[in-house]
């Protein structure tokens, strides 16, 4: 069983960033199950309008039907990493993470919770995702061969409860689709990952962004995948490509056995 993150360098038009991840998904190892994780921003990364421009529909539009055509043809689980979908009646929309089984289905989505309204020491500065997203309200787990899925988004990353949260529901991996920043990634990615990974004793999948993009904005990379001792079993530094990482699905239950840190938890 295999798990795979893609790093991309993704910009404003869906057309380049399909060329990207198509070259990526071609490259591919024959091996299955295999599950596919791409970064936040995949389809489009830019400004404001890009996204309100760009937002589908839940189960709707070109992208997602490219996203499905993509599972089937390939025979893999594929989750797009986040992208805008729209909300009913309103002047904002979500970032959505969506699970594709190996039939083109969609299996399950999440709506990014914590929204990044921050100040950044980098030529961009200030980032106001509430200006754009409306922020989601609910954990999501998606049954798959791997175990449950957990879905989180970017900065999520920063905060433990949601991935605990996943743990005690049953997760087994908990993926991590990011555009962090050059900033603080350097400072905060690997070390956040790995926590989620040993404390919640889950694997963990994360695709970032991996460079210099249109917009001008520099994203940190270091895409990787990280078993449930914290152990880092795959990693690229930056530029496009795709790590990918054998699962062991005894280790999760040994260490749930050794070391039984959730049910051990005084503090629920």
């Amino acid at each position: 069983m295999w798990l795979c993150a893609m790093q991309l360098v993704s910009g404003r038009h869906w057309q380049d960033n399909r060329e990207q991840i198509a070259a990526e998904l071609a490259a591919l190892p024959k091996e299955r199950p295999l599950l596919v994780l791409l970064p936040e921003n995949f389809a489009l990364f830019g400004e404001r309008q890009g996204y309100l421009d760009g937002a589908e529909a839940l189960g709707e539009g070109p992208i997602q039907t490219q996203l499905a055509e993509w599972a089937r043809d390939y025979g893999i689980w594929l989750v797009a990493g986040a992208m805008p979908t729209t909300i009913a009646d309103s002047d904002h929309i979500h970032t959505s993470a969506l699970v594709f089984d190996p039939s083109g289905e969609l299996k399950g989505h999440y709506h990014k919770i914590h929204l990044f309204d921050v100040d950044v020491a980098d030529n961009h500065g200030r980032y106001r995702e509430s200006e754009t997203f409306s922020p989601g309200q609910e954990c999501v787990l998606v049954d798959s061969p791997f175990g449950p899925l957990g879905l989180s988004i970017c900065y999520d990353l920063r905060f433990p409860e949601l991935y605990r949260q996943l743990a005690r529901a049953g997760a087994r991996v908990l993926l991590v689709p990011a555009a962090f920043t050059a900033v603080t990634g350097e400072a905060h990615w690997e070390p956040l990952l790995r926590a989620r990974a040993i404390e919640n004793q889950c694997y963990v999948v994360a695709a970032n962004q991996g460079g210099i993009h249109e917009t001008g904005r520099q994203t940190w990379g270091h895409s990787m995948v990280i078993d449930p001792w914290g152990r880092v079993l795959a990693s690229k530094e930056s530029g496009r490509g795709t790590v990918l990482a054998k699962m062991e699905l005894g280790l999760i239950d040994e260490l749930h056995r050794t070391m039984p840190v959730l049910t051990h938890a005084r503090l629920l």
